[in-house]
């Protein structure tokens, strides 16, 4: 079993415009750029494991993928193929989630599967809306677990209410009424993440967003190409925000930043526990885009139960930050923690009783204590936000991670950047 162990340096002043690119918005482009039928062009796609298989997925349907240095050109086919394999998702929750929306109106049979953990993810909150507008789709237990069949079908327009806040469950039944019968609208609890209505609306789409209701007009013709550059990733980026957010005398400037609201939400905590952080945009094409700046100050407690939808990726890494306040930090109305690449709640609070933190658990989230981190082995649970926060932890106390593979899947430099803060001692 591979092991990462990270342990104290001291303070550091580090800037980087290496911080992985975009996982969500690479995970669009490989698949966005199927609605074409010209080329797209996409610089900074994210070379991981997980935004690699979703490009995979793409040359199995039919696509041609050229690389030239930075630049990816994907060549869409004229009509998508019948893939004579399964469709491997790795592991990821958004590939699967958004192919199964995308796929549902698609002439064939398709299967996707993926690895052991998103193999255990529930699937039937994506299956079941599809289903009830004309979606065929099967599965393990009814639907719920992968592997996944789909039988492509005609979708009828939809007035979907969703129940939870996801823009995984929200991308999916938009790209299945892209081609349906109607105008279709969907709302949500709370804005989930709005990248896929921004990306399609700039590739031609007619979708209005008014709040958390979005009103979309079927395509009735192939939609623009792409033209992307891929910002850096903010969910990435933030290990590297609370790494100087817990450092005395430390700072940290990440260059080339996505600042999409819906994704900078964990760095305004750090700011109501006490952080110093500045965003400076300086590009808004498809998006907004610039640098974040992050500067240690004593932190405080802080209770977290709005816009969870925008936090479920960081905090796992706000955790670190909040068994180093003074005070108690109280996360709440987070039970989709439960049903990411982990049982986060429970990964969470498990690891931090490990390093002697008082933490209480919830059903919906969870009770951090301030206090002092005490040196211990923790487990990844093969999620990659896990092995990453508590490798950031190794900042206050030694810590040795354990089944570090799962970093591989969004941060491959991540080791890289952390070695340039920590003492890392790692193996493959």
């Amino acid at each position: 079993m591979s092991f990462l162990k990270v342990s104290p340096k001291g303070e550091f002043v580090f800037e980087t415009d290496k911080i992985a690119s975009d996982k969500s918005i690479s995970h669009r482009c490989a698949i966005f750029s199927l609605l074409s039928d010209k080329p797209s062009y996409i610089k900074n796609f994210l070379n991981a494991e997980d935004t690699l298989c979703t490009l995979n997925i793409a040359e199995s349907l039919g696509a041609k993928v050229e690389r030239n240095g930075d630049l990816l050109t994907i060549l869409p086919p004229k009509e998508l193929k019948e893939p004579a394999q399964i469709l491997d998702c790795g592991n990821s929750g958004t590939a699967i989630r958004l192919l199964m929306g995308f796929l549902s109106s698609i002439d064939g049979f398709f299967v996707l599967h993926g690895d052991k953990y998103l193999a255990s993810r529930p699937m039937k909150r994506v299956a079941n809306p599809l289903r009830e507008i004309g979606a065929i789709i099967d599965g393990r237990d009814g639907g719920e677990l992968a592997p996944i069949s789909i039988r492509g079908a005609k979708m009828e327009a939809f007035c979907y209410d969703s129940p939870i806040a996801s823009a995984q469950v929200k991308s999916a039944m938009i790209l299945a009424g892209l081609r349906a019968k109607g105008v279709s609208t969907l709302s949500e609890p709370t804005l989930s993440r709005d990248h896929t209505e921004k990306m399609l609306r700039g590739m031609g789409v007619d979708i209005k967003s008014e709040g958390t209701k979005v009103t979309l007009t079927p395509m009735d013709k192939p939609l623009k190409p792409l033209d992307i550059t891929v910002p850096n990733d903010p969910s990435s980026g933030f290990f590297f925000a609370v790494a100087a957010a817990i450092t005395p005398n430390s700072k940290v400037t990440l260059k080339n930043m996505l600042l999409n609201p819906t994704r900078v939400e964990a760095y305004k905590v750090l700011q109501k526990m006490g952080t110093k952080v500045e965003f400076i945009e300086k590009e808004n094409i498809y998006d907004s885009m610039g640098d974040i700046v992050i500067e240690y100050a004593p932190l405080k407690g802080v209770i977290v139960e709005e816009n969870i939808a925008w936090l479920i990726d960081e905090l796992p890494a706000l955790s670190i930050a909040f068994a180093c306040a003074d005070g108690k930090s109280i996360v709440k109305n987070a039970k989709e923690l439960r049903v990411k690449e982990s049982d986060r709640i429970s990964s969470v609070v498990t690891n931090l009783q490990k390093c002697t933190l008082h933490v209480e658990e919830f059903e919906d989230g969870y009770e951090v204590t301030g206090g002092e981190f005490k040196s211990a082995k923790v487990d990844s649970y093969g999620d990659h936000r896990i092995a990453m926060s508590f490798a950031i932890a190794g900042l206050k106390a030694p810590m040795e991670v354990t089944d570090i593979e799962c970093i591989e899947t969004s941060f491959p430099n991540f080791v890289e950047l952390i070695s340039q803060i920590a003492k890392v001692d790692c193996e493959d």
